[in-house]
């Protein structure tokens, strides 16, 4: 195990020849951030703020729904549309200032290139959104007389409503996806890592912004309480979160207590 002072440059040698960057400032660099992070921050001659990033979400979401739910008479989907707005909003709200909050620390190189430089919650939510969708279409017209598409849309869903469904989706998976990693490698930093007191705590509350994302998930639960495996697999995700959360948790503590 280290003690992280192998992966920060601590030493006069080790930042010769190369800018001094306070390790309280955040580092936005590309490579150094999420990918959501990258493209709000690479769109060429805008600069908007994170609050506004999310306004424009939120509302452009919710804009394009309620347009559809009125062109195409579908507004008993607009609730559950809505709810899925709001998380989606409430993930990228949570996600970029947990980044925030991580670079603002004395981030170990090694778990900062790890937790946003290696693109892996981009696989797990592609993963988790494929699971999704293979549900909604295969499994679940499979095997309920009452299919939630059908549901929503009736026996003829409208193309523009399925798609703006799908993007919504893909907005929640992927930010799924960044919570599951952002866990994964919390546990990693709290087991292969020691700080002091001060900064396992300030670690410790970051984690708790993922948790609160998980807990966010659990307002889609009202519209999927008729379809088990959708409920089961969104409140086994929200428990994974805290089980995770908590062992990273336990474990600085127990590293504190040792020391």
């Amino acid at each position: 195990m280290s003690d992280g002072s192998a992966d920060q440059p601590s030493s006069d040698a080790a930042t010769a020849g190369t800018p001094t960057e306070s390790p309280h400032e955040p580092r936005e660099q590309f490579g150094e951030t999420w990918v959501y992070e990258s493209i709000v921050g690479a769109l060429p001659g805008i600069e908007i703020s994170e609050r506004t990033a999310i306004t424009i979400q939120l509302l452009g979401f919710e804009a394009a729904l309620l347009v559809l739910a009125w062109y195409y008479d579908l507004w008993s989907a607009v609730p559950a549309g809505t709810a899925a707005v709001a998380v989606a909003a409430v993930g990228s709200a949570l996600m970029l200032r947990l980044g925030d909050s991580i670079r603002r620390l004395p981030t170990p190189d090694g778990y900062q290139r790890l937790l946003f430089g290696s693109s892996v919650e981009v696989v797990l939510g592609v993963l988790a959104f494929v699971a999704v969708v293979t549900h909604l279409f295969v499994v679940d017209p499979a095997r309920s007389t009452d299919p939630l598409i059908e549901s929503l849309f009736g026996q003829e869903p409208p193309v523009l409503a399925v798609y703006l469904m799908l993007l919504i989706l893909w907005d929640v998976a992927y930010r799924i996806g960044t919570g599951w990693w952002a866990g994964v490698v919390a546990i990693w930093r709290s087991y292969v890592y020691e700080f002091d007191r001060e900064t396992s705590w300030a670690f410790a509350r970051a984690d708790l912004l993922n948790l609160w994302f998980a807990i966010a998930q659990l307002l889609l639960v009202p519209f999927i309480i008729g379809r088990p495996v959708l409920s089961a697999v969104v409140v086994a995700h929200v428990v994974a979160v805290t089980l995770a959360t908590s062992l990273s948790v336990g474990l600085s503590i127990r590293r504190q207590n040792d020391a």
